[in-house]
Formats: C-alpha cells, structure tokens, sequence
C-alpha cells in the first residue's frame, strides 16, 4: 500500500442488507489504524460485521454516529492515509485520541460539525469485499450492558475500546462495555482474558448502598494491641465472602438428621480397610448424599446467570478445608462417579495438599455444591455463605446422642444438625425444606442413594 491522501470509507459490500444501525464507534478523530484494524461495527437482525480500515493512516472526521442507518457504498469517516504499511508500534486508540484523553465523547455532535450519515458512491474506498461478516448475536441493547464496576478505569470509559472483533463480540454476547475495561494486551489491548476477569469480578449492587463510613477508632488509645496481617487466602476469602453475603439473599434450613446406622457402617468399614489406608469421615458419607440428594433436586445444583437458570449435569463437590492460613475449598469431581472409598481416598489426599498450601487452581475450581462441616469441632448450627456461583451450601454440625421417641419408648440416637444455606432468588422455603428431609433420610439410610 503505498497511496496517500485523504480518502474516503465507506461500508463494503454486505450483501442484500440495507439500513444496518451502525452500534458502534471503534475510533474518533486523530486516531491511528492499522490495516484491517476495526472502525465501527453494524449489526442487522441476521448478522454483525464491523468495517475495518482499508489502508493504514490517521483518522481525520467521522461522518457517521451510533443509531444512524448505512447501507453499501455509504461514506462512514475520512482516513489520511499513510505510505507504506502500519507501523507495528501504532498506539491504540484509547491513548492516541487527544478526545478519549480528556474523556469527552467520541461520538460526532452538532457542536463537531460533522454531518450525518451521507451515500457514496459504490466505487469508494471503503467498498472492498472483506466485511468481517461474524455470527449473528442478540439484538443490541446498550441498556442491559454492565456498567463500571468499584475499582474500575474511570477514566476510559469514554474512549473507544481497543479490542480484536472476536473479543468486541464475546463482550457484546456477555453484556460487557469494553469501555469499562482497561486493556492488559500489547498497547493496552483488551484481550478475552480482561473480559472474562471483568465478568468474574463483583458487579456493584442494583441499587446503591447508603451505608455510613467505617468506623475509624485509634485503638491504643484504651490499651495494648497487637497488629497481625491477614495471610494471602484470608486477603482472597474476605472478598469473596463479602460479595457473597452483600449480594446474594440468603435463607437458611435447619433440620437433623439421625445418622446411628450409618455411624456403625463408617467404623465397620474402617476396620475392613484399615490395611488399605483408607479412612472413611462422615464427610464422604455426606458427599454421596449430597449428590443422590442433588439429584432428586436439580435446581439445588445450578448457577443464575441473568434471567437464565444453569442446570448442571455434573456433581463438583467441593468441601471446606480448615488449614493454618485460612478456609479453602478443593472440589471433588464427578463425584456421582466414583463410590465411597474413591471420595474418602480423593478426601485424604486433597485434605493433605490443602494443609501444606500444595493446592493448585484446579483442585479447587468447577464446584456445583459445597459442604462446609464443623463435626470436629462442635456447634449445633450455623449459617454457611454460599460460594458463589452456586446457589446452595451445606452446613454440618457436631453429631450427639439424643433421646428419640419411637412410638414406644425414648432410644438414643445419633442426631447431626444440617443447615442449608439457599439463594433466595432460585430456591423457596418448600423446596429447600424438602431437599434437608430428603438428605436426612439418605442420611439414615444411605441404601436410598442408590434409588
């Protein structure tokens, strides 16, 4: 390429489509591009295509703003092109953008002087076969996409997004702004991996929390203190569980369930298998209830997303482990897979790399449903935070002897309290009653697991 001047561009061809909204701005005036870097993107109701630069050069008007209707051979912006091909440094166009710097808009306006959407002819520049025509995608609404979350890069959320097509349409399809997003790519470049850490991030509440200031108290002023840091898993789970707790309504269900048999049963397999290493917990037992349980409840093993409910066909447990730095939660996968020597084996062994801080990402990823218990410890109920993105959590507490009437007389029996933690938005009061019975009865007969 070896042209200069100033040229125009215009929409390529784009087949029987006329009238095509332009739905987004991808550079403003003064910005540099690159050959078949991304100006602006349209979208009919059969497909997305963006209009990419046909020459290397700097942009000098734009003729054209968002909600305006082209069709082929339309004049969309002016390019002074350059000689020879894009230099391999060009900055993005967040910060070549004198406009994007000071955060104005980079849509033309009446005070621009730029015209509106104007026809030219089919001959133009712009008019090259290759329209980077993508899948279709849901109908486009500004409306429903995120907005800045706490923390965010204020200062682009003005500037037009410097991302690939195939990253623009993953945050079209997720309902993220890539203006809200600060690039970790070469020249700030958004990549897939800042959308997705965008979406794994805690979005701010619908409504904004009038919550006074943190208390600020000089503590020595009343007598001796000690100042400790909190360990890196603690840093990471107070985050995460104050996300939990502040967005998602928890309810919890109490209820007992009587585990005398099946306390029998553990020990009496511990003792066939003491040679094999093997010891079995309640914990394992739980884990297979949980998943027969689970199963005769599917919404208890999903996730919300949006105004969709993710029904999954896989049972993740996860299981909260106490170590010195803090709670973490290895999962067991498959976990309806495998019988009950196979959990307790997965146990010991993701227990033991959890106390030696040995637990890599994806021992602790992918769960569905998670058991936090106190059994060792002691307690007759809490209130387990779900772990988000699930929608239920499972809290046991210390198992007691306890007198139970049994029609005739009081026998004692082994009771262990349950409390389950739901999301409120997917799960009521019924359902979550009638999952804790049905657990329990698992519980005090573990045969029904196999039903």
């Amino acid at each position: 390429m070896t042209a200069t001047g100033v040229i125009d561009v215009a929409v390529p061809d784009i087949g029987d489509f006329t009238d095509i909204p332009v739905i987004e701005i991808l550079v403003a005036p003064g910005d540099t591009v690159a050959i078949e870097d991304p100006l602006l993107t349209l979208e009919s109701d059969k497909a997305t295509m963006d209009v990419p630069a046909p020459v290397a050069g700097k942009v000098k008007q734009l003729l054209v703003k968002v909600g305006d209707k082209v069709s082929e051979g339309t004049v969309v912006l002016t390019l002074e092109a350059t000689e020879g091909k894009p230099e391999e440094e060009s900055e993005p166009p967040a910060s070549s953008s004198p406009r994007a710097a000071s955060g104005a808009p980079t849509e033309p306006s009446e005070r621009d002087g730029a015209p509106g959407p104007s026809t030219g002819s089919p001959a133009a520049v712009g008019a090259f076969p290759r329209g980077q025509l993508r899948e279709p995608s849901e109908t486009h609404e500004p409306s429903t996409e995120r907005e800045p979350w706490p923390g965010g890069d204020a200062a682009t959320a003005g500037a037009p997004p410097y991302a690939s097509p195939s990253v623009r349409r993953i945050a079209r399809e997720q309902g993220v702004k890539l203006a809200n997003l600060s690039g970790t790519g070469r020249k700030g470049r958004i990549t897939k991996d800042d959308v997705e850490r965008f979406l794994a991030s805690p979005p701010p509440p619908a409504t904004g929390l009038d919550l006074a200031p943190w208390p600020t108290i000089d503590f020595e002023k009343y007598g001796p203190i000690e100042r400790r840091p909190l360990s890196r898993i603690q840093k990471i789970a107070a985050r995460n569980l104050a996300r939990n707790w502040a967005m998602i309504p928890h309810v919890t269900q109490n209820d007992d369930a009587d585990v005398t048999e099946l306390e029998a049963f553990r020990k009496q397999l511990n003792e066939e298998h003491a040679r094999d290493g093997v010891k079995l917990t309640m914990v394992g037992f739980l884990v297979v209830a949980s998943v027969a349980t689970l199963k005769a409840f599917p919404d208890f093993n999903a996730s919300l997303d949006g105004d969709e409910l993710v029904l999954k066909r896989y049972y993740n447990i996860g299981f909260a482990a106490d170590t010195p730095q803090g709670l973490v939660v290895p999962v067991i996968k498959n976990a309806d897979e495998k019988g009950i020597l196979d959990i307790a084996r997965e146990l010991t062994t993701l227990s033991g790399k959890a106390r030696e801080g040995k637990l890599g990402p994806v021992d602790m990823q992918g769960a569905t449903f998670t058991i936090s218990s106190l059994g060792g410890i002691g307690g007759t109920g809490f209130t387990p935070i779900i772990n988000a993105p699930e929608v239920a959590i499972l809290g046991v507490s210390r198992a007691a002897m306890k007198p139970v009437w049994n029609g005739k007389e009081f026998t004692p029996r082994l009771i262990v309290p349950l409390s389950l933690s739901y999301d409120h938005r997917v799960i009521d009061g019924a359902a979550a009653a009638r999952f804790t019975v049905h657990l329990a009865k698992v519980l005090s007969d573990l045969r029904r697991a196999l039903l």
